[in-house]
C-alpha cells in the first residue's frame, strides 16, 4: 500500500460498503468511478460516547479488497468480518436511552442536476444499532427505547428529502456562485435538516466527507422549449429546520425570531446545453405570521380558536425575525400579507401584524424599512380566477423592481471528477453578499449596469475585446418578497406562482429567449409553471398540514367544473382535519427527535409525556407563563349548535356549499357597519381589555412612519401598503370599481361583499343544483358551511 500511503486531495465519496465484526464497524467509502477508497472505523464496545476513527490512508480498489481480507483474518477468532450493506451516505447518529444508532441511505434516486452536479432523493433508509450483543445487555428500559425508535420512524425520510454530493443544494445559486463555501459551514445552514444528527461525527473528524446534508422540501426539474431553445427549469423549496413542525403545533414566532413553516423557494433557469454560459435564479420566502399566536388542536372543532399571546408587547421577536431575513437576503424585505379582513379569527392577526410592522419601522433606519402590502386574497378571489391572478402579477412586477433577480454569465467549470469545481462568474463587479454585517451601499446602476430592471443588459455600447465573449453585466437579487396567509399554504402558493411567473419572464428575457419580460397568464409556459407550483404547493401542504393544498384558483383557471372543485376542496379539508387531530402529535414528536429539540435522558420526563398540547409545542421554551391572551372563538365545533356563519377556515378555499337559496338582502350592508360589528363581537375574553383600543381599532390614524393617504385605500378596506398604490392595483381584473358596483347593485355578477356567506348570487342556482345532485343531507351541508351541529 505504499503507492497510496500519502494523503490525497479529499474526493467526493458517493458509495459506501459497511462491514461488521464483534467489536467494530468498518465503512469503506469511494468516489463515483471507484478510483479512491477511504476507511472509517466505529467502536461497538463504547456505548456512552461515539468513538469514530478515520484512516488517513487513501486506497485503490485492489488495496481495498486486500484490506477487507486482512481484517477478516484479524477477526477470525470472533467470527470474522461480515458484509452488512451497501449505502450512499450517513444521515447521522442518534442516541435515545441506550446505544447509538447510525442512520444511513440505502437507496436513492436521481431527480435532477445543476451544472452537471446530480441531485438525489432519499428513497430508503436504515437504522443500524452500533452496540454489540455484550454491551446491549447492559441497557435498561428496552420498552421505552423501542418506543423512541418507533416515534422516530414516524418521520418518513423517503418523502421529500434530497441532497447532492457536490452541489450545495441548501444554498441559493446566487450565494453558491458569488460566495462559494464548502465543508463544515454548509451544515450550519438554516435548511440542513440533519445538522444535529451529523454534529458529533463532524466534531470528531473535523470533516464532512462521510455525511450528506439533507434538505427537506421540494425539488422538481424539467425542460421546456421556447423560441427554439431548450430551457432547463428547476424549482426548489427548502424548509427551515428552525421552529419546524406541523400545522397547529407550530404557529407564529419563537423568542429567537424563527417562524413556523419557514420555506425558501428558488427557481433556476438556464439553457439545457452541456456547458451553459448564462444562468438566472430568483428566491422568495414564505413563513408564519411573526407574532406569538397559536391554535389548540381539537377533534371536535374543524376551525380552532386563534389565540394571540401578549407576551411580546414590544414585538422584539418580530423585529428579530425581520433582522434574520435581512441577514439572509439583504434589503428590502417586502411583506405580502394575504389574510382576511372580515373573518373574525384572521382579522385580529391582520391588525396586530400591521401594528407590529409600523412600530418596528419606527426603530429601523430608512434603508431598513419594511415594505408591506396587506391584501385580502379571499375577498378578491370570488370572481374569475384570471382577475385575482392579474392583480397578483402586478404586485409581483412591482416587487421585482425593488428586489430584482440574479443573472450572470459563467465560465466553464474546472477540476476533475473526483474534485469538481464550480463555474466562475464572468464579470469584474464585486458580488453583493447578504449576511448579518452587510450594508447595501451599492446603487442599482452599480449592480445591474443599467436602470432596466428586466436585466436585459446589452453589450452593443461596450468596446469589444478581440477573442473574448461579449459580456452582459450581472444582476444580483437584493432583498426578498415574503408572503404569508394563515397557514402559508393555499393562498400563499397562488401568490408565489404569480411572483414566479413574473420573475420567469424577466429571467427568459435576460437569457435572450423572449423579446418582452412580461409573460401573460395565457402563455404556454405559464401553464407549465402553474403545474410546477401546484405540485410544490401540494407537497409543502402535506408536510405541514397533512393534506394537499386547496388549489381552487388553479383548478378554476384550468376550467374544471365547480362541483368537482368543491368536492375536492371538501375532502381535502376533512383529510387535513383528521391529520391535524390524530396524526400530527406523533409527527411533531418525531421532528423534535430528529432535529435534536428533544434529547431523551434517564430520569427525565419522556417525550410522550410532554407532547400533549400545542401550548407546550409553541411555548415550551418559555415554561408556563401568565401572559395574557386574546382568543377569537371559532364557530367550527362539530358538536355545538351555532347560529353564526363565518367565512371559512384558514385558507382561500372556503366557498360554501348551498342547501337552499339564502336571503342575501342583509349581506349588502356597508363595510363600516360590518367592521364595527366584527370588532365588537370577536373577542370573548375580558383579559387585558385596556389594550382593546390599540389592538382592535384601525391602525392608520397616527404615529406611523408610512401613513397611506385615505384616497389610496381600498374602499372595502381589504388592503393597505406603504410601497404600492392600491388604486393602481385595483384597476386590474377584479377591480375595486367592479367590487363597488357589485355592492351597490344586488344582481351584479361579481359581488364579493357577501361577507356572511361568501356566495356569489349569479352562481347560486348552479350551486344548489350541484349540491342537490350529490343528494347531501341538509344537516351535513350546514356543518360544512357554518360549523353548525352535524348530529341533531
Amino acid at each position: 500500500m505504499a503507492a497510496a500511503a500519502q494523503e490525497a486531495e479529499p474526493a467526493c465519496l458517493q458509495s459506501f460498503d459497511l462491514y461488521e465484526s464483534a467489536s467494530r464497524f468498518y465503512i469503506f467509502g469511494t468516489n463515483a468511478d471507484k478510483t479512491v477508497w477511504r476507511l472509517l472505523k466505529i467502536d461497538r464496545s463504547e456505548t456512552s460516547e461515539l468513538d469514530i476513527d478515520e484512516c488517513s490512508t487513501v486506497y485503490t480498489q485492489a488495496e481495498y479488497l486486500e484490506l477487507v481480507s486482512g481484517l477478516d483474518e484479524d477477526h477470525r477468532s470472533t467470527g470474522g468480518v461480515k458484509f452488512v450493506t451497501k449505502f450512499y451516505g450517513i444521515i447521522g447518529f442518534i442516541k435515545f436511552l441506550g446505544p447509538f444508532y447510525m442512520l444511513i441511505i440505502t437507496e436513492q434516486r436521481k431527480i435532477g442536476e445543476i451544472f452537471d452536479h446530480p441531485v438525489y432523493q432519499v428513497t430508503k433508509t436504515s437504522m443500524i444499532e452500533l452496540a454489540n450483543s455484550k454491551s446491549r445487555s447492559s441497557f435498561l428500559n428496552p420498552r421505552e427505547e423501542n418506543r423512541y425508535k418507533k416515534i422516530l420512524n414516524t418521520l418518513d425520510l423517503r418523502k421529500d428529502f434530497f441532497f447532492s454530493y457536490s452541489y450545495p443544494i441548501m444554498r441559493g445559486l446566487q450565494k453558491n456562485l458569488s460566495d462559494p463555501q464548502e465543508g463544515w459551514s454548509l451544515y450550519e445552514s438554516t435548511f440542513v435538516w440533519n445538522e444535529f444528527l451529523t454534529r458529533q461525527i463532524r466534531n470528531c473528524l473535523q470533516s464532512t466527507l462521510w455525511t450528506v446534508a439533507l434538505v427537506y422540501g421540494f425539488f422538481k426539474q424539467d425542460k421546456f422549449a421556447i423560441s427554439g431553445k431548450d430551457i432547463m427549469f428547476t424549482l426548489i423549496a427548502r424548509r427551515s429546520r428552525h421552529y419546524a413542525g406541523t400545522r397547529y403545533l407550530k404557529r407564529g414566532v419563537n423568542e429567537k425570531g424563527r417562524v413556523a413553516n419557514d420555506v425558501e423557494t428558488e427557481q433556476i433557469v438556464y439553457e439545457a446545453v452541456p456547458m451553459p454560459t448564462e444562468v438566472s435564479s430568483v428566491v422568495q420566502n414564505r413563513g408564519s405570521i411573526p407574532l406569538f399566536w397559536s391554535q389548540d388542536t381539537s377533534k371536535l372543532n374543524i376551525k380552532p380558536d386563534i389565540i394571540l399571546h401578549e407576551k411580546d408587547k414590544n414585538y422584539e421577536a418580530t423585529k428579530l425575525h425581520f433582522e434574520n431575513l435581512r441577514g439572509r437576503y439583504g434589503n428590502p424585505i417586502i411583506i405580502f400579507n394575504l389574510i382576511k379582513t372580515r373573518e373574525r379569527r384572521e382579522s385580529m392577526l391582520r391588525r396586530e401584524f400591521d401594528k407590529a410592522i409600523r412600530i418596528i419601522n419606527k426603530l429601523f433606519s430608512e434603508e431598513n424599512q419594511l415594505r408591506f402590502l396587506h391584501w385580502d386574497l379571499h375577498k378578491n378571489s370570488q370572481g374569475e380566477p384570471t382577475n385575482v391572478l392579474d392583480v397578483l402579477l402586478k404586485v409581483a412586477f412591482r416587487a421585482l423592481t425593488l428586489t430584482e433577480f440574479f443573472y450572470c454569465q459563467v465560465a466553464p467549470p474546472t477540476g476533475s471528477e473526483t474534485a469538481p469545481h464550480w463555474p466562475a462568474l464572468l464579470h469584474s463587479h464585486d458580488p453583493y453578499f447578504c449576511d448579518e454585517n452587510s450594508n447595501s451601499d451599492i446603487s442599482q446602476e452599480d449592480i445591474s449596469g443599467s436602470s432596466d430592471s428586466s436585466g436585459n443588459g446589452t453589450t452593443e455600447d461596450k468596446a469589444e475585446t478581440s477573442e473574448l465573449p461579449q459580456l452582459k453585466p450581472p444582476i444580483f437579487q437584493k432583498g426578498v418578497l415574503r408572503t404569508n396567509c394563515i397557514d402559508c399554504l393555499d393562498r400563499t402558493n397562488v401568490a408565489q406562482y404569480a411572483y414566479g411567473l413574473a420573475a420567469l419572464g424577466h429571467q427568459l428575457h435576460a437569457l435572450g429567449c423572449v423579446e418582452s419580460p412580461e409573460l401573460g397568464l395565457g402563455a404556454p409556459v405559464a401553464h407549465h409553471l402553474m403545474h410546477f407550483y401546484e405540485r410544490m404547493g401540494d407537497t409543502l401542504a402535506v408536510q405541514y398540514s397533512g393534506s394537499a393544498a386547496h388549489n381552487k384558483i388553479f383548478s378554476a383557471k384550468r376550467g374544471h367544473l365547480k362541483l368537482f372543485i368543491r368536492s375536492q376542496e371538501f375532502f381535502r379539508t376533512l383529510q387535513r382535519h383528521y391529520s391535524n387531530a390524530c396524526i400530527d402529535a406523533n409527527k411533531q414528536a418525531a421532528i423534535n427527535l430528529f432535529l435534536g429539540y428533544f434529547q431523551p435522558k434517564q430520569g427525565s420526563p419522556a417525550l410522550w409525556e410532554l407532547e400533549s398540547s400545542s401550548e407546550e409545542h409553541n411555548n415550551g421554551s418559555f415554561g408556563h407563563t401568565s401572559d395574557s391572551i386574546k382568543r377569537v372563538n371559532s364557530d367550527g365545533s362539530i358538536l355545538s349548535v351555532s347560529n353564526t356563519s363565518i367565512s371559512g377556515c384558514s385558507g382561500c378555499h372556503n366557498e360554501l356549499l348551498t342547501a337552499a337559496q339564502p336571503d342575501v338582502s342583509t349581506e349588502l350592508q356597508s363595510s363600516k357597519m360590518e367592521s364595527d360589528l366584527v370588532y365588537e363581537n370577536e373577542i370573548t375574553s375580558p383579559i387585558e381589555s385596556k389594550m382593546s383600543n390599540s389592538r382592535y381599532t384601525p391602525t392608520l390614524s397616527h404615529d406611523h412612519i408610512h401613513d397611506v393617504p385615505s384616497s389610496q385605500l381600498d374602499p372595502c378596506n381589504s388592503g393597505d401598503s406603504n410601497f404600492l398604490d392600491l388604486e393602481w392595483l385595483s384597476n386590474s381584473g377584479n377591480s375595486s370599481d367592479e367590487r363597488s358596483l357589485a355592492v351597490s347593485t344586488p344582481d351584479a355578477h361579481l359581488s364579493t361583499e357577501n361577507v356572511i356567506s361568501d356566495i356569489i348570487p349569479e352562481t347560486m342556482e348552479n350551486q344548489v343544483a350541484g349540491v342537490q345532485a350529490q343528494k347531501l343531507p341538509e344537516q351535513f351541508v350546514q356543518w360544512v358551511n357554518n360549523g353548525n351541529s352535524f348530529w341533531f
